[in-house]
């Protein structure tokens, strides 16, 4: 059988758009390093495999009573073929249009997008392919032309796919002469399964796959713990009269990872097992290793990642664990065993105290799969704590990373909510900028002010806003600066739903300062102060607040601000400025409250704009100031002004 796509025959179809890019960036890209593919394919056979016996456990006469599942290698070095064939679940025509015509499923343009950027960087390169879904696609790193021949289980088509990676491929029923051509001697048609024909590439990387002992090697290296046997075709060192020339030879250990003693795997071995079913090439950031005993019998091995994946908030579904019962595999749908902020953590639970013929929806009613979760998830929550506790840098760097999912956990998860807020972490204004606070150290600080009044060391002083830079110059943080009293920077979109959700840590209440009242325990005689300017300047306020009455709610002096003239603030429990452009910036519309004017009564604006009123001046002077001081209160904010024209008439007419 030869390929053209020239002839464009009714069996020639084009790859979706965009595939052309894609698989000219996977064969030219990812060039450091081929034995990767290798890798691929035999992870996409133990998935086959995996589905095979899942659908058997329901459907026992999918697997004949003696028959093994196993993944096979086959070099043909008189042919520079090598051959990849399982039996396990197989395609129709319709799967191996959906599965290999079809590239990047989890985001076709986040995976171009993150390949281009990662530049040089090969390892990073290499870590993208399991994350977007293009592993059987480096196969073209080493191959000239791949075929797939197929044969689903409980149909009797053989199908037959090949392409040549140039963007175009074949789709069709298998022929007596494809058969023979591609799968006879090695493997018997009648079963269901799949075999994957490399042609390779006449070059030497290519040409080292030729041979078993680098067969051997990348095996060893990244599947050895595969749970189903990966053989290899050998020849027969036995053969005598009609034994057969050749035998097939198990490559791996085979045994699960989890199922062993602590004592006999190696910390090489845990970070192999890693990358296994993360397809990540970084090192764990650590793992955890336990066996649960009692009511709920499990086993789970758990990785908790060093860098965050790029599909991380992508995926509609995490696959994060892989769910096992005695071995069995069941599903990698387990975010009934684990929670959506815990997405990041990898790794196998195999319990035995589930029916093994447990489905979705018997799991969702299984009081056992809730205990196996509230264990899980207290078993990473107390190890991310020590890791806080023992190496702040280190989980300083982790909750750089994966925060943001973390923090998702305080407003979803009553019930772990104290030992999340334990583990949260923030910029501050009294650290550089990268330098995170725990809410621990910032509380045992406040605590040590014996210079505060004691109302004052009774909150965690927050700030939320897009950027570090903006809040270090935000108005808002005048009296704080001059008092030495630090302020926690809240720059994720979801940190102002962290203290919506949790007011209060410990003995502390959180307290926006851009919001209600501020009182930093000022003096008498700074009181008194206050108070004698508020009763001299009341006629002044009640005019600008009827000046602004469309937009202001109230206008007041505050103590909040030492060097700036006005800003804006929201009562205690409304939403600021901050979550509104958030929710604008989402398309969700906000009923959208009236802010109150804060006025600086120290500042020599507000004196001048004072005898101006008393002086009688003319009502208009007034109302160009109002309106003048509430745009630029809307400025510090970080809010648009909707009327420029507006703005810049009185910026004119008042220069």
């Amino acid at each position: 059988m030869v390929f053209t796509t020239e002839s464009h025959s009714s069996n020639t179809r084009s790859f979706e758009a965009e595939v052309r890019q894609v698989l000219d960036l996977v064969i030219h890209s990812l060039y450091s390093n081929k034995d990767i593919f290798l890798r691929e394919l035999i992870s996409n056979a133990s998935d086959a495999l995996d589905k095979l016996r899942f659908a058997a456990l329901s459907e026992k006469e999918l697997i004949g009573a003696n028959e093994e599942l196993a993944i096979k290698l086959v070099i043909d070095s008189d042919k520079k073929r090598m051959i990849i064939r399982d039996n396990g679940i197989g395609m129709n025509e319709e799967d191996l249009a959906s599965n290999l015509g079809t590239i990047a499923k989890s985001g076709t343009k986040e995976f171009i997008n993150s390949l281009k950027e990662s530049g040089s960087n090969q390892d990073f390169n290499e870590s993208l392919i399991g994350q977007f879904g293009v592993g059987f696609y480096s196969a073209f790193i080493v191959a000239d032309t791949v075929t797939v021949l197929s044969k689903k289980a409980k149909e009797e088509t053989v199908n037959f796919w090949q392409s040549k990676g140039d963007g175009f491929y074949t789709l069709k029923a298998a022929t007596d002469e494809d058969i023979a051509e591609f799968i006879s001697p090695y493997f018997d048609t009648t079963k269901q399964g799949t075999v994957i024909v490399l042609d390779l590439k006449n070059d030497d990387e290519a040409a080292a796959f030729l041979k078993e002992y680098q067969v051997r090697s990348v095996v060893k290296k990244y599947s050895d713990f595969i749970e189903y046997p990966i053989k290899l075709k050998t020849e027969n060192p036995e053969k005598e009269g009609d034994e057969p020339e050749f035998v097939f030879e198990v490559l791996n250990s085979r045994k699960a990872l989890w199922a062993k003693n602590k004592s006999e795997i190696s910390e090489e071995d845990y970070k192999e097992f890693y990358r296994h079913i993360s397809h990540d090439f970084n090192d764990p950031l650590t793992h955890i290793h336990f066996n649960a005993e009692g009511t709920n019998e499990f086993t789970a091995l758990l990785f908790i990642p060093e860098k965050a994946p790029f599909d991380l908030f992508m995926q509609e579904d995490v696959k994060s664990l892989q769910l096992f019962i005695n071995k069995v595999f069941i599903t990698s749908e387990t975010d009934l065993l684990l929670p959506k902020y815990l997405r990041f953590v990898k790794g196998v639970v195999d319990s035995s105290d589930l029916p093994l013929n447990v489905s979705r929806e018997m799991l969702q009613e299984n009081q056992k799969v809730v205990n196996i979760k509230k264990n899980i998830t207290k078993k990473i929550l107390s190890t991310l704590e020590k890791l806080k506790n023992d190496d702040k840098e280190k989980y300083s760097n982790f909750f750089k990373e994966l925060g943001k999912v973390l923090k998702e956990g305080v407003h979803l998860d009553y019930s772990n909510k104290e030992k999340l807020l334990d583990l949260m972490m923030f910029e501050s204004s009294s650290e550089s900028a990268g330098v995170l606070r725990t809410l621990e150290e910032y509380s045992d600080k406040l605590n040590a002010r014996t210079d505060l009044d004691e109302e004052v060391r009774k909150h965690i002083y927050v700030i939320t806003g897009e950027n570090r830079k903006e809040l270090e110059n935000s108005p808002y943080l005048e009296a704080f600066k001059a008092k030495d009293i630090e302020v926690l920077f809240l720059t994720d979109p979801i940190d102002e739903w962290v203290i919506m959700s949790a007011p209060e840590f410990k003995d502390k209440s959180f307290k926006a300062i851009n919001k209600g009242n501020i009182d930093l325990g000022a003096k008498e005689e700074e009181k008194a102060e206050q108070a004698k300017k508020k009763e001299e300047f009341k006629d002044l306020l009640s005019k600008v607040q009827n000046n602004l009455a469309e937009n202001i709610s109230e206008v007041r002096f505050t103590d909040r601000l030492v060097n700036t003239l006005a800003c804006l603030v929201v009562n205690e429990n409304e939403m600021g400025a901050n979550l509104e452009k958030i929710y604008q910036s989402a398309n969700q519309k906000v009923g959208k409250s009236k802010r109150i004017l804060e006025l600086n009564p120290n500042h020599r604006v507000i004196e001048k704009l004072n005898n101006s009123f008393k002086n009688n001046q003319e009502d208009q002077l007034i109302k160009d100031y109002s309106e003048l001081i509430y745009f630029q209160a809307l400025l510090l904010e970080g809010s648009k002004i909707e009327n420029l024209n507006r703005y810049n008439e009185l910026v004119t007419n008042l220069m």
